[in-house]
């Protein structure tokens, strides 16, 4: 057992064990939840359940897979605005997220860089930064619309606004604890200013960097969706609402889905990303 325990392969082995013992537990839940009674037809309808047979209302894990490999056959199809496939959805919000979280990463990276090597830049904008950290991203969406006058524009500015502050105080933290001894040789040699900040600074802090876009890009993930089924029109978020006004308990479960692989995704890209990075250093 300790040398199962010990065997690359038992994480993989127990996620899908757990994997399968949920979607049993799901399946029998479901099926308890049947109905026995023959349902009014209207009532039925209105529930998404089959008056005939008495299925419930909620969704088995095989409803689910089915409506998966449905999604997956043609993602991107465009019937119309209220009627668009889930590969086109998703791409709308990766690029309202990718856009955001870019803009927060060229200003939030340079400006921690400002604030870990100069302790009165971190002082003056401490203040600033403890004020408007706290604050809800979605708090910002109103005077987003109201100023900018543009739902997809406003949805980018609340990524950009939500993005920013972890990588700014990880980017000011790991610029700030950079070994003193690496700082004194660099100047011992006289290395320029700019170029100690490319190859000494930022390969020591490069990793407590990432941890912050991580953390920034999963909060952008998460506000996209959120702010989609505010403003409507596009995106996975405005698909999952879009789906609960239709009382399509399968369609959402499958955006929930969605939403958590494209996630689960974007963060090992950028883990894979501080990997390449250390081990170049």
């Amino acid at each position: 057992m300790g040398g199962f325990a010990r065997s690359r392969w038992a994480a993989p082995f127990l996620s899908l064990a757990l994997l399968v013992a949920l979607l049993s537990c799901w399946q029998l839940a479901v099926r308890d939840t049947a109905p026995t009674t023959r349902m009014d037809p209207e009532y039925a309808a209105l529930m998404g359940a089959t008056a005939t047979t008495g299925k419930s209302a909620i969704p088995t894990p095989v409803d689910v897979g089915r409506r998966l490999v449905a999604a997956i056959s043609d993602p991107f199809y465009d019937k119309g605005p209220n009627d668009k496939g889930v590969g086109t959805q998703l791409a709308f919000s990766l690029a309202r997220v990718l856009l955001g979280f870019g803009l927060a990463a060229i200003v939030a990276i340079p400006a921690g860089f400002l604030i870990g090597m100069s302790p009165l830049a971190g002082a003056t904008l401490n203040p600033f930064i403890q004020v408007l950290k706290p604050v809800s991203p979605l708090a910002w969406m109103p005077l987003a619309l109201y100023t900018i006058k543009d739902s997809s524009q406003s949805a980018i500015f609340v990524i950009f606004i939500c993005s920013i502050w972890p990588m700014l105080v990880n980017t000011a933290f790991g610029v700030a604890g950079v070994r003193r001894e690496w700082l004194n040789v660099a100047c011992t040699l006289e290395v320029s200013p700019w170029r100690r900040a490319i190859f000494v600074i930022l390969p020591a802090a490069a990793p407590t960097i990432f941890t912050g876009m991580r953390i920034s890009v999963g909060i952008a993930w998460l506000v996209i969706v959120a702010a989609e089924m505010l403003v409507g029109g596009t995106g996975i978020g405005y698909f999952v609402w879009n789906q609960w006004n239709n009382l399509s308990l399968a369609d959402i479960l499958l955006g929930i889905l969605l939403i958590g692989l494209v996630g689960m995704a974007l963060d090992r890209l950028l883990g894979w990303a501080a990997s390449a990075f250390t081990w170049r250093e």
